[in-house]
């Protein structure tokens, strides 16, 4: 999807007026289409120009109105045009093509510690020209592509298995033209503690599709934090990071993904065996 719009924000992102590509479908050469929702999930997404898909520079996603976070964020990465941009002097910021009141802004992080955690990592995003990578670099910023966790995860995960998975891809494997289309979220559970009026979300998810040797791979993962002290103390206790299937991560997101990612989830060891939590890089099966 290739779209021109102006946008500007209430945290004085720079307004821009140049072409916007949203996810592309078809970066891998092999049609990854967009993740489905069922029919209640796509009663509470929030619209855009009457799409339940939001475009930004190499990512899109798709906005939940009850949770006011969005359920899941698509974006390719173009190892072989990413750029090494500062995010020095960029501002946390909301989308102001769609309603302020289903976005979670500054008003859920002030005065704890909850930190804002990008979903499309900002490091995956800037490549290209360099008036895109910079335009990319900014709209990784919209709190739209931001969810809450807690400062302890956020900071240490960085440098662990979560923070590292499309690092550790391509340091395992021969990715096919350094190309690699990435889905991520939080995972939306009834029970999720309510905290100024957002649903915290004790899990996140995953799924990363990439081609080696012209065969079409996709692997899943999960990372389950536990929030049960934040009603004292806003403290994590641990998290832990699992590699699953494409299945069960269909059965825990209420999503339904492409045929082409269900099929190049080819790993039958994963869809056997009990889930044990990835220690080191190294775990990961590719």
């Amino acid at each position: 999807m290739k779209v021109v719009f102006s946008l500007s924000t209430d945290a004085d992102l720079p307004n821009a007026s140049i072409d916007r590509i949203g996810y592309d479908p078809e970066f891998l050469r092999t049609s990854v289409t967009l993740p489905v929702l069922d029919a209640e999930a796509l009663q509470d997404a929030v619209l855009w120009e009457g799409s339940n898909v939001i475009p930004y520079t190499h990512f899109s996603l798709s906005l939940s109105k009850s949770r006011r976070l969005a359920r899941w964020v698509a974006w390719n990465i173009d190892g072989a045009a990413i750029k090494r941009l500062s995010r020095s002097g960029l501002e946390f910021g909301k989308d102001l093509r769609l309603p302020e009141e289903f976005q979670s802004g500054n008003e859920l992080y002030q005065g704890n510690r909850l930190d804002r955690g990008h979903i499309a990592r900002r490091a995956d995003l800037v490549w290209g020209e360099a008036a895109q990578a910079q335009q990319a670099n900014e709209d990784s910023f919209f709190y739209t592509n931001i969810a809450p966790q807690m400062d302890d995860f956020n900071q240490s995960s960085q440098e662990g298995v979560w923070g590292q998975l499309e690092n550790a891809l391509y340091e395992q494997v021969d990715v096919e033209d350094l190309k690699v289309s990435v889905f991520g979220g939080p995972v939306f559970q009834p029970g999720d503690q309510v905290y100024r009026g957002v649903g915290l979300p004790s899990e996140y998810w995953k799924l990363i599709v990439f081609k080696e040797g012209g065969v079409l791979k996709a692997r899943a993962f999960l990372l389950t934090q536990d929030l049960d002290q934040l009603r004292v103390a806003l403290a994590l206790d641990e998290f832990r990071v699992y590699q699953v299937s494409v299945g069960e991560l269909e059965q825990r997101t209420d999503l339904e993904f492409a045929e082409s990612v269900r099929l190049a989830d080819d790993l039958v060891a994963i869809r056997a065996k009990a889930r044990v939590p990835l220690s080191v890089i190294a775990d990961i099966e590719w």
